[in-house]
């Protein structure tokens, strides 16, 4: 089998707000994906804007990139683009999994037939989904070597939510989770870890049993926290949160990356990742939800609950050989940052407290932090 390409791509929603009210915007111009379309095929970028299933939301898609370096120049462009566009119409967007304060109630489908057949289907579950995700492609072009490597994978995956965690407001209140979009999402059928499968084979079989039954049209509709694609040959990372701050986003693609690449590396050496029981991982699934990395993680191997900061640097050792192959060395030593500055949860909740702390109502202290979620989501530094 020869070495898969282990290309990347990264997709990124947006929540898009009001910069008057802070609020969600409710009625977004009916053209805007159409504008922003406009400008970035302008750039050389076009096919890259997307609708989403509210349409106060937008998803903007990397093309298919060699590095995580390039991957990022990308993105720089793509969220400068889709500012300038929301920006025309009083609107800016946030690259975070919810909204600090704004109800689902009202929020309007995007009027496509996908999106109106989920509202149909999901109904009061649908409705709630107010919520954005970051999701990472890497290319993985045999089949069978992409189910083998997605069995393995699902150990690591709450390691990354814990460093991406960026949802702890809902409607006004801190859940006291972490990322409280993964309870929202865990609602939906079809979530959370991935079975095992034996086989490509073995996987085509049980999504045709659901396809023929007239339960679902396709493997999109298979919304597991690690999917192969159903549109490319990746293996899609979809667990984690959006991050705000660009640099967090790219660490975290590029640390899945080097994972996927990692345990290529095994293979050929005739080795393996210890597979865990769901039980086990889903352990750790919930402490990344509810602490993120602060109350660390289990080490199932040793059997005992380990500081994050700790495990993080045994990963970086573990991937160093596929960083330094992949060119994104630099890209997952930010996760060192992450850890030293905290996630988009941490300042969050920081921003609230001192305006509550500095005389601020409620209410303008959730707007104090939509603010600081703006501010995040431009700051792209040199592209």
């Amino acid at each position: 089998m020869k070495d898969p390409d282990f290309t990347l791509g990264i997709e990124e929603e947006y929540l898009l707000v009001d910069r008057r009210t802070r609020d969600l915007a409710r009625d977004p111009p009916a053209d805007l994906v159409a504008l922003a379309e406009a400008k970035l095929a302008d750039q050389g970028q076009a096919g890259q804007v997307s609708p989403e299933f509210l349409r106060a939301q937008l998803e903007v898609q990397t093309r298919v990139c060699r590095t995580a370096a390039e991957a990022r120049a990308e993105l720089v462009k793509l969220r400068r683009a889709i500012a300038a566009v929301t920006g025309e119409f009083g609107m800016a967007p946030i690259a975070a999994s919810t909204h600090p304060f704004a109800e689902w109630r009202g929020m309007e489908a995007t009027d496509k037939d996908r999106y109106r057949a989920l509202e149909r289907d999901l109904q009061g579950v649908g409705r709630r989904l107010v919520i954005c995700g970051l999701h990472v492609h890497v290319g993985i072009e045999d089949d069978e070597l992409r189910i083998d490597l997605m069995n393995q994978i699902g150990y690591f995956l709450p390691h990354l939510l814990a460093l991406s965690t960026s949802s702890p407001f809902w409607r006004s209140e801190d859940t006291g989770l972490a990322s409280y979009r993964v309870a929202i999402f865990n609602e939906l059928p079809r979530t959370g870890l991935p079975d095992h499968f034996e086989s490509y084979g073995e996987y085509r079989r049980q999504l045709d049993r659901l396809v023929a039954a007239g339960l679902i049209d396709d493997a999109s509709k298979l919304w597991w926290d690690v999917r192969p694609s159903a549109r490319f040959p990746t293996l899609e990372m979809r667990i984690t949160d959006m991050c705000p701050y660009l640099d967090d986003a790219v660490a975290i693609a590029a640390l899945y990356q080097c994972l996927l690449s990692m345990l290529w590396r095994l293979k050929r050496q005739n080795q393996r990742w210890r597979i865990y029981p769901h039980m086990l991982v889903r352990e750790n699934r919930w402490r990344a939800q509810r602490y993120g990395f602060d109350a660390g993680l289990v080490d199932f191997g040793k059997g005992a609950i380990f500081d994050f900061a700790g495990l993080v640097e045994e990963l970086l050792e573990l991937v160093a050989p596929d960083a330094a192959r992949l060119g994104c060395t630099a890209e997952i030593a930010h996760a060192r940052t992450i850890l030293k500055r905290g996630t988009s949860a941490h300042r969050q909740r920081k921003i609230f407290a001192d305006a509550i702390a500095g005389g601020a109502d409620k209410p303008a202290a959730l707007q104090a932090v939509v603010d600081g979620l703006i501010a995040e989501t431009l700051y792209s530094g040199s592209p």
